[in-house]
């Protein structure tokens, strides 16, 4: 039950960089998002926009304490770890 709690909070961590990013990309640059996708990666931002994406996460990570979930908060934790070593690579 553990590992299910973790995992649940390790992809609502994903899903949240990821709303994150595309929110990022559809407000604050002139761009769709495919083609604003595609100029941001040939530019190399896109590690870049994934972390400013992630920023959502710490709001996931105070609701989920707040509701006393600290085994998905330590998920979202991961997820943001995952992401972060991720950006180097990319």
């Amino acid at each position: 039950m553990n590992k299910k709690e973790i995992l649940i909070g390790f992809i609502i961590g994903i899903f949240t960089a990821l709303l994150g990013s595309y929110l990022f990309v559809a407000f604050f640059t002139k761009f769709d998002i495919s083609s604003g996708i595609h100029t941001i990666k040939q530019q190399g931002y896109l590690g870049k926009v994934i972390t400013i994406g992630t920023v959502l996460d710490l709001a996931v990570f105070g609701i989920l304490l707040k509701r006393n979930e600290e085994l998905m908060a330590r998920g979202v934790v991961l997820a943001v770890i995952v992401l972060a070593i991720s950006t180097l690579f990319i």
